[in-house]
C-alpha cells in the first residue's frame, strides 16, 4: 500500500497554500492525502476547571481546522482520498512521528504562530531539518506555486547526501512530464600565495570538469529507470546557495539532499538547504540521505 502524503495544517494562509499544493501532488502521484493538525490543547484543558459538558474551545477549533481543510480538498479534488486528524501533541514532534509512515511531509512556510516578518516558521524549519522522509516546504511566487515553469531543479550535492534526492527529483519530473534541471555549483579555490601572473585556465577547467563528472555520475543509474525524463545538466561557478536561489525563479520545485545521522537530534541542515527554505521562489523539497 502506498504511504500517504501528509500535510501539516493550522488554518493559516501558509497552511492553505500547502493544502492546495499537496492535493495536486497527491493526485499527480496517485497517493492518499492525510491532513494533520497538532496542538497541546489537552495539556491546557487539564489546567482549567470544567464549565460544562461542551468540548473546550481549543478542541473545537482544532476539529474545525481539520474539517475545513478536508472540505477544501474534497471540493477541489473530489476523487482524491483524504483523511484528517487533530492530534494532541506538539507540532514538530507530531509531524516527525507522522513522517515515519509518510511518502513525504508537506508544510507551509509559516504558520499561525509565526513571528511577523519571519521568512520561515520554526515548525517548518525543524521538520525539514530532522525528518527521515522527504519534506516539502511550500513557498514561492505565484508561478512557482502554480507549477507553470515545466521544470524541476535539482541541486547536485555530494554523492553521500544526494542519491535519494536524485531519485526523488526524477520521479517528480516524470510525474509532471517536465524537464529536470540538474545543477552543480563549483568554486575556484583562492590561494593567497599563488602568483597572480600565473595562468588560471587549467585549474578552472579542472574544477569545472570535476563538477561535470559528478553530475554525470549522480544521474547515470537513475536515468535508465526514467528514460522519458528530459535532463539538462549545468555546472555554474559560484556559491551553491546563491546559484540555486537564482535558478529557483524558473522552477516549479527545487530538490536538495540532506544528511541524516542516526542518534543526532539537532538541526541537520546545511547552508544551501537553509538558504533555499528562506529565499527560494518555488517550493523546496529536502530529501534526507541516511548515514
Amino acid at each position: 500500500m502506498e504511504l500517504p502524503l501528509i500535510v501539516g495544517v493550522d488554518g493559516s494562509d501558509g497552511s492553505i497554500l500547502a493544502i492546495d499544493w499537496a492535493a495536486d501532488e497527491a493526485v499527480r502521484h496517485g497517493l492518499p492525502l492525510r491532513l494533520v493538525y497538532a496542538s497541546l490543547w489537552e495539556r491546557y484543558e487539564g489546567a482549567l476547571p470544567s464549565l460544562g459538558r461542551e468540548r473546550p474551545s481549543e478542541r473545537v477549533m482544532a476539529d474545525h481546522i481539520v474539517a475545513s481543510a478536508e472540505e477544501r480538498v474534497r471540493r477541489l479534488n473530489p476523487d482524491l482520498k483524504v483523511t484528517g486528524e487533530a492530534v494532541a501533541a506538539e507540532a514538530v514532534s507530531a509531524l516527525l512521528s507522522e513522517g515515519d509512515n509518510a511518502s513525504a511531509l508537506v508544510t507551509g512556510s509559516r504558520g499561525r504562530g509565526g513571528l511577523k516578518g519571519a521568512l520561515l516558521g520554526s515548525v517548518s524549519l525543524a521538520v525539514a531539518a530532522r525528518a527521515y522522509c522527504p519534506v516539502i516546504v511550500v513557498r514561492g511566487d505565484k508561478a512557482g506555486l502554480a507549477g507553470t515553469h515545466g521544470r524541476i531543479l535539482l541541486g547536485a550535492g555530494d554523492p553521500d547526501t544526494s542519491a535519494e534526492a536524485v531519485r526523488f527529483a526524477f520521479r517528480e519530473a516524470e510525474a509532471r512530464g517536465c524537464e529536470l534541471d540538474v545543477v552543480r555549483a563549483w568554486r575556484l579555490p583562492m590561494n593567497e600565495n599563488a602568483d597572480p601572473r600565473a595562468p588560471t585556465e587549467t585549474p578552472m577547467y579542472e574544477h569545472e570538469a570535476q563538477a561535470s563528472d559528478l553530475v554525470d555520475t549522480l544521474v547515470a543509474d537513475v536515468m535508465a529507470d526514467h528514460p522519458d525524463v528530459r535532463v539538462r545538466r549545468a555546472t555554474v561557478e559560484g556559491p551553491a546557495r546563491k546559484v540555486l536561489v537564482n535558478r529557483s525563479a524558473a522552477a516549479d520545485l527545487v530538490v536538495v539532499g540532506a544528511r541524516r545521522r542516526s542518534g543526532h537530534f539537532g538541526l541537520q541542515l546545511g547552508r544551501v538547504s537553509h538558504t533555499l527554505l528562506h529565499h527560494a521562489d518555488c517550493p523546496v523539497a529536502v530529501v534526507p540521505q541516511r548515514t
